[in-house]
């Protein structure tokens, strides 16, 4: 059995990283001041109120309260234990933890669920990328991936792989005598009435999907020799480490080429992303299936400010721009842009045709807004020879202009259907000017018609939670504790002081033993100590305050006044409601009503202090 990881040598570990640095990874951070924000990864919000302070090694939301050190980011954003997290940092920092403390948890949980799915699914990759390049089996396979221009060493980069006809992968784990119901809980077996399993995927070109840590967490398969009765594409069901609603595919070899170049390039099919990353387009990433859902189009705006869709060029594909566009819809943070690939081809057609040079000239030039977009695709469904379907057309076209918030763009849309149908852009302009006038009626009427808003989760909205004078003078007070070692001796010298609130006590508490070991406070240090999540986030927002420097010794005098004078106060209520309770117990209704009565007054004495 592993030893758990010296504290010194988490110390190193942790002190070893930029945490500004881990998070980019994962977060678009832009510094406003001191501290860097960006959009929270844990909860979706439209105003970035994630903050990452490089000075403490810390971060905050100041929405949904989160906060702590570059492990405790880990073990939230992944879903994993300390360990886990500490190996995660030491591999991007290139520390080797010694063997003895190495074995501990190296991913999600190890003998959680999740954890041995992972690995049931790591070991299936692996075997059917070893049956695509090294068997008989795997031949015509091969034969066909390299025969749409692929290599060995980009097959292995992306863990494609061959599942044969035979029972193999159903074959090879019974060898390893695993449990069967991880094996009927995994997804990677279809289940008879007899409850015997059968390989879900046979015959099939194997693409792996993994999490954006890098995990292969599902498959979607490609039928080698189409038969009318089979599908051509079969994906993995849905499991406790998958949802498709979740995934970009790519998206953890892309992630970093995107917060390089600030711009992510969104493909059809899996095919497409292969062949443009063998072009040298890295920036890759496609949707399971061409739905999109709230969680991807987050992820997206977490990493970048860009994003090119770049679809199949025949109708089909162009349908699928435009349902993609109006999912990211007109209020999105991303700005859009769509790449045409001439002739009707699709990406991956267009690289074996023309080559990776002429791809990526494509890539970066052939790039149309959304709105030049929309034009051209409404085209489709008129005679645009016919007066009728011309009237019709430009009523629709000067609608989708309506949406644009600047009139320079929208001047460059009106001459444009000036020039190709020979009305006058003063017209059309006026036309517009209606348009606009009608949608912003629309719109306040919407908007007098929606129910009021509900009231606010405190867990999402802590900003907006107004704490009491009690609650900041305690919070202001630890905070000047543990970072001044003045204050420190002069509260610990008071024998009757404590805070009134629990978890304030509990952190000054913890902190005694802390300093037993530590001269100076160090945040992300303390939170390790801790290892409590609710006091990990207590102390993160505590970290972010702004205290005043020049007056110390007034302010802690101040708040110690403040907190000692509520402190009877606090015990009376507590006394009050305890009786309280055993009054309800026995049933004595007139104690209840005069105890009741009492907390009222104690607790509206409490408001006014």
């Amino acid at each position: 059995m592993a030893k758990a990881i010296p504290e010194d040598l988490i110390d190193q570990i942790r002190t070893s990283v930029n945490i500004v640095d881990v998070i980019g990874q994962y977060v678009q951070l832009k510094k406003q001041g001191k501290n860097f924000f960006g959009l929270c990864p844990f909860h979706e919000e439209k105003t970035a109120s994630f903050s990452v302070s490089e000075s403490k090694q810390i971060f905050h939301c100041f929405s949904c309260g989160r906060g702590g050190n570059v492990f405790k980011f880990l073990m939230e954003l992944n879903h994993i234990e300390f360990p886990a997290a500490v190996k995660q940092i030491a591999d991007f920092a290139s520390i080797k933890i010694p063997t003895e403390y190495s074995e501990t948890n190296s991913g999600a949980t190890q003998n959680s669920e999740q954890g041995q799915l992972i690995k049931l699914y790591d070991q299936a990759a692996k075997l059917y990328t070893h049956v695509l390049l090294n068997t008989e089996m795997g031949q015509q396979a091969l034969d066909y991936l390299h025969g749409r221009g692929l290599t060995d060493e980009i097959i292995t980069k992306f863990q494609l792989g061959f599942a044969p006809g035979e029972q193999l992968l159903k074959e090879f784990f019974d060898e390893k005598k695993l449990d069967y119901q991880l094996l009927r809980q995994s997804g990677l077996f279809i289940e008879d009435q007899q409850g015997n399993l059968r390989d879900r995927f046979r015959g099939r070109v194997m693409y792996a999907i993994k999490n954006p840590q890098g995990h292969v967490i599902a498959f979607s398969g490609r039928i080698l020799n189409k038969a009318d009765s089979q599908a051509k594409y079969i994906n993995s069901p849905e499991t406790k480490i998958f949802s498709k609603g979740d995934v970009l595919y790519n998206f953890d070899i892309a992630r970093s080429a995107i917060r390089k170049e600030k711009r992510a390039i969104l493909f059809e099919g899996f095919m497409d992303v292969i062949a443009a990353y063998q072009s040298g387009v890295v920036n890759g990433i496609a949707s399971m299936g061409t739905s999109f859902t709230n969680d991807q189009i987050y992820l997206l705006q977490r990493t970048t400010t860009q994003l090119d869709i770049c679809y199949d060029g025949d109708d089909p594909g162009q349908a699928a721009i435009n349902r993609a566009l109006e999912a990211f819809g007109q209020n999105s943070r991303l700005k859009l842009s769509v790449i045409e690939i001439p002739d009707k081809l699709d990406p991956d057609e267009y690289v074996r045709q023309h080559g990776f040079e002429q791809f990526k000239e494509i890539v970066q030039s052939a790039r149309l807004t959304p709105t030049a977009f929309k034009l051209v695709y409404l085209k489709r469904d008129f005679n645009l020879n016919n007066e009728a379907d011309q009237v019709t057309y430009i009523e629709l076209a000067l609608n989708e202009i309506s949406h644009l918030g600047s009139t320079v763009e929208q001047d460059l849309y009106l001459n444009q259907l000036s020039k190709d149908f020979g009305v006058q852009t003063r017209d059309l302009a006026q036309q517009l000017r209606q348009i606009r006038s009608q949608q912003s009626i629309t719109n306040h009427q919407q908007q007098a018609t929606q129910n009021p808003p509900q009231t606010i989760s405190r867990e999402y909205h802590r900003q907006q939670v107004k704490l009491g004078k009690v609650e900041i003078a305690e919070e202001r007070l630890l905070n000047y504790l543990l970072y001044d070692h003045n204050v420190w001796l002069k509260l610990t010298g008071l024998p009757d002081f404590h805070f009134v609130h629990e978890k304030y006590q509990t952190i000054y508490m913890l902190a005694s033993g802390y300093f037993e070991n530590h001269d100076s406070y160090d945040s992300a240090a303390f939170m390790d100590f801790v290892h409590d999540n609710e006091l990990q986030n207590v102390i993160a927002e505590l970290d972010l305050q702004d205290l005043d420097d020049e007056n110390i010794d007034q302010a802690v005098n101040d708040y110690v006044k403040v907190i000692m004078a509520e402190a009877p106060l606090s015990q009376q209520i507590a006394s009050k409601t305890k009786s309280l309770n055993e009054a309800k117990k026995m049933g004595n209704t007139e104690l209840q009503q005069k105890l009741a009565i009492e907390l009222i007054d104690l607790y509206r004495q409490r408001q006014g202090a």
